[in-house]
């Protein structure tokens, strides 16, 4: 029984995409920071430790130094993307991205593959309209193997047509995978709406017709053009010595020239053509969105648009007071696609599949223009401002966080620095707010979109997967590392314990996680109560967990939903109520914070009327959500996996949550919620004993009754091979997973040489078997990714990617023949060299924010592995030999009873 969540659903398919970067690549690239001469200025703040330096030849540099971990995040930003492309070529910067890691001056692409790799394969990029960004993080010791590999790349690209010929493949199957998405579809046909006749109309992500039309001569030539280090600024956070950092810098680039720039592209934005029109889509709800031209970055109206942005989007506001209400199922206001002259916003509401969105979608309207008409309310001006300034002092507690929040105020917005952004917002009166809100709230500026499902036809189970040509090559040949790197990554070394946390068990059973982090004056909470809703739920009652989780929003027994969301504004603090929660709250306001989300655990509200409204709101969101392809083809997979009436199995349904009522939810709520049960992570600005007196004092009368009921699903046999493919009409690509259960555990021996091995499969782009194999040779896929879930008592091992309907056969043959040559031949010395340096230095990359550390104490708090586990699990790698990888693979792994489930046109 899959859990779902409608605004989860929801704003993972909407909210994330509105916000699109053109190419999010898991993968490793180059990083193109680039740094000449010598320093015209350097000026350094000793209290907030922020280096900055003004070079000869225009390229501008922050180094900030943040001890969190010890990681360093390098961002290097080009001002160069989707705006500076020529007529024609709107994907033309980005295919210069992709080719930034197909071979430079002195290094080629595997050498660069390899390096990162076995740094821990942190990289990204992505090209936005008016930047194009490269991004890493590395252990803080090898920043200098960083900075080395982007001065070789600096100096030249080789934008050959031959490794263009074999990266087109994979960019088109970039381009095939967002035309899939209906929100892509949704955001590329409002941009070419909203900033008609502007660089801003077309998305910098490109056309398959204009990447065949482009050439490595094209590319050449917009290279020679716009990267020059006068028109990059590179940033720098971590846990180094900001000097060294510098001098290193001066050293490696200081004989780099710079160059004059094109002119760029005149932005001359017309008025908004007012319009509406209807997308069909595959999401499991109708969605109404009533977009807004909103003032861009540039704009003196930018802070008091945000203001405007976080008010309407209040859970005070009267647009989400729709979904209390039953009007909608969700409703949302947010700012994206933001750009110098201009920025999107947008309004959105989802109703039920198969319903007309009429009225909802005219009463969001309404709301709008009331809210520009009559203003908005001061006090939800206030708390937007308190809470802009305390994500504010957030920021700092992420590494890489903190790299992007820099790099998008200078590079993105052409600020000095965040605190420009922060200013602003400080200055926000409530008349600007009303100002704004009044220009822009405006039928004459907006347009607006349906997104309507579409009906698919019936999933279609097959014998076999099509048998793909023979494939005989062998595996990725050893990398000759360049001398400067080869070195360096030439030893392996296991991390040390840099994660420092008490722990202990609470009188009334509650286990309290503490880790004391002094970065910012802010303290961060996440928790779980271990549960299992397959098996705790009675029969009949399947979907009473998710309807306890949906009242959680409708406050407390003595707070109602209004009034215990202005608690939390009062305090800028986020919370999260339920079996997984978590809260966000200034030190100051520690205990008040404490203290709400603990009366929100213990004493929900559980309102009759919240309860008829999410009921309602349930059986319709499931009755879509049945149909979608989406929900069709996670069900596949566990059909084909598991065996007959496993737990996993039972399935939420209108029926079923039709006949739940208020009384069981409440008792559901009294047998689950169990202190005895219970994980409680703290971590920021607070000792071991604050936390603890805060959370006895507010959690110490919670009790539990009776004996722990039974949260462990049991073990599970092998599964039999099958093949299904499950239609989706708006998918271009085909999505597929490759899948089988395997008979192991997370305690398991075999689970260490098991994910050793899967970082021989992948994990490091080019320089693992599977992308070398289905990507940089054959062009066949964008992503491909393996991985081994495992929990206490069972394992599932996965590879799943994306890629035309002809090609996945021939791709599902590449990927077996790997499996397969994991089971029968030993690995590489260079290879298992590589997994392991890849695993080793992942380690300490993973904690490289507080969120990241405090979910990383709670995973393994809650599945019973020692808090200190990734030492030790390093020490495992480390020891491991390329036999031993070869047996576990031979004993857990069965090529031949793979699952297969496509989501997709039917494969050819």
């Amino acid at each position: 029984m899959r859990l779902f969540d409608k605004q989860s659903l929801l704003f993972q398919t909407v909210l994330e995409k509105m916000k699109l970067k053109s190419n999010k690549l898991s993968i490793l690239l180059i990083l193109f920071a680039v740094i000449t001469a010598v320093a015209q200025a350097i000026q350094a703040s000793a209290e907030t430790e922020i280096t900055r330096a003004a070079l000869s030849n225009g390229m501008r540099v922050v180094i900030i130094r943040n001890t969190l971990a010890p990681v360093v995040t390098v961002e290097a930003n080009f001002l160069v993307g989707g705006d500076e492309t020529p007529a024609g070529f709107p994907g033309m910067a980005h295919a210069q991205e992709h080719m930034a890691f197909r071979g430079c001056n002195g290094m080629s692409a595997d050498q660069t593959a390899a390096i990162y790799a076995q740094l821990g394969g942190e990289n990204n990029a992505d090209t936005e309209q008016n930047i194009t960004q490269y991004y890493a993080t590395v252990p803080a010791a090898d920043l200098d193997i960083a900075l080395q590999a982007q001065a070789t790349c600096l100096r030249g690209i080789d934008d050959s047509d031959q490794e263009w010929s074999q990266e087109r493949g994979a960019i088109e199957q970039e381009v095939a995978r967002d035309l899939s998405n209906p929100t892509y579809k949704f955001i590329n046909r409002l941009n070419q709406d909203m900033f008609a006749g502007t660089p801003y109309a077309h998305d910098p992500l490109g056309t398959k017709d204009s990447f065949d039309a482009t050439t490595g001569q094209m590319l050449k030539d917009f290279y020679k053009q716009w990267y020059t280090p006068g028109n990059a600024i590179l940033i720098v956070v971590g846990d180094i010595d900001p000097d060294a950092t510098l001098t290193k810098i001066k050293q490696l680039y200081g004989d780099i020239p710079s160059h004059p720039l094109p002119a760029r592209p005149i932005v001359d934005l017309k008025p908004v053509k007012a319009e509406t029109f209807t997308l069909d889509s595959n999401l499991p709800y109708v969605l109404a969105f009533t977009a807004y031209r909103f003032p861009g970055s540039s704009s003196p109206d930018y802070a008091a648009a945000q203001i405007l942005a976080d008010v309407l989007a209040s859970q005070r506001a009267d647009l989400y007071a729709m979904v209390p209400a039953g009007k909608a199922l969700g409703a949302e206001f947010g700012l994206a696609e933001t750009y110098p002259k201009a920025s999107v916003a947008f309004g959105l509401v989802a109703v039920p599949a198969n319903t007309d969105i009429t009225s909802a979608a005219q009463e969001m309207k309404r709301i709008l223009a009331t809210y520009a008409e009559k203003g908005v309310p001061e006090d939800l001006v206030a708390a937007a401002k308190r809470s802009e300034i305390a994500a504010a002092e957030f920021q700092r507690n992420s590494i890489p966080g903190l790299a992007n929040v820099w790099s998008d105020a200078l590079a993105a917005e052409g600020r000095n620095s965040p605190d420009e952004d922060l200013d602003a917002i400080k200055k926000v009166t409530l008349a600007d707010v009303n100002r704004v809100a009044k220009q822009y709230l405006v039928d004459a500026n907006s347009i607006s979109a349906t997104l309507k499902p579409v009906p698919n036809g019936e999933s279609v189970a097959e014998k076999g997967f099509g048998g793909g040509e023979k494939v005989t090559n062998p595996p990725t040949k050893p990398v000759q590392l360049p001398e400067w790197a080869a070195k360096s990554l030439a030893e392996l070394k296991v991390p040390s314990d840099y994660i420092k946390a008490t722990d202990e068990t609470l009188p009334n059973g509650i286990r309290l996680i503490v880790k004391t982090d002094r970065t910012s004056p802010t303290i961060s909470v996440v928790g779980s109560i271990r549960h299992n809703s397959d098996l705790q739920t009675p029969t009949g009652q399947e979907g009473v967990s998710d309807l306890l989780d949906g009242l959680f929003s409708y406050g407390t027994q003595t707070l109602d939903r209004l009034a215990f969301q202005k608690a939390l504004d009062d305090i800028a603090a986020n919370e999260n109520a339920g079996y997984g929660f978590s809260l966000s709250v200034l030190k100051e306001n520690f205990s008040r914070g404490i203290q709400l989300l603990a009366d929100n655990e213990l004493h929900p509200a559980l309102p009759a009327e919240a309860f008829a409204v999410v009921q309602k709101q349930s059986e319709e969101f499931v009755a879509g959500n049945l149909q979608s392809p989406g929900y069709r083809t996670s069900r596949a997979l566990d059909l084909a996996l598991l065996p007959a009436n496993d737990p996993e199995l039972r399935e939420v349904t209108p029926a079923t949550l039709n006949k739940v009522t208020l009384e069981e939810v409440k008792q559901f709520h009294a047998t689950t919620f169990r202190p005895d049960l219970t994980t409680i992570v703290v971590i920021g600005d607070v000792s071991a004993e604050e936390a603890k007196s805060v959370i006895e004092k507010w959690f110490g009368d919670w009790r539990a009754t009776g004996p722990k009921p039974e949260v462990t699903l049991p073990a599970v046999p092998a599964n039999k091979p099958s093949t299904v493919t499950v239609p989706d009409q708006e998918q271009v690509q085909d999505s597929v997973t490759l899948a089988e259960e395997l008979n192991l555990n997370r305690f398991d021996p075999d689970y260490y040489p098991m994910q050793l091995g899967n970082h021989v499969l992948g994990g490091g782009f080019y320089a693992t078997r599977l992308y070398h194999d289905l990507r940089q040779t054959t062009g066949y896929v964008y992503t491909v990714d393996v991985s081994l879930d495992a929990s206490k008592t069972r394992a599932t091992y996965s590879v799943s990617y994306g890629c035309n309907p002809e090609n996945v056969s021939k791709a599902r043959t590449l990927i077996q023949r790997d499996l397969d040559q994991m089971r029968t031949e030993a690995v590489s010395a260079d290879e298992l060299h590589q997994a392991k340096a890849l695993l080793l230095r992942q380690i300490p990359l993973s904690e490289s924010s507080e969120d990241a550390v405090a979910g990383g104490l709670l995973h393994r708090a809650e599945i019973g592995l020692p808090l200190d586990e990734p030492i030790r699990a390093a020490k495992r790698y480390f020891d491991l030999s390329a036999d031993e990888v070869k047996a576990a693979f031979s004993r857990q792994l069965r090529t031949g009873d793979l699952v297969q489930v496509v989501r997709g046109p039917a494969p050819k």
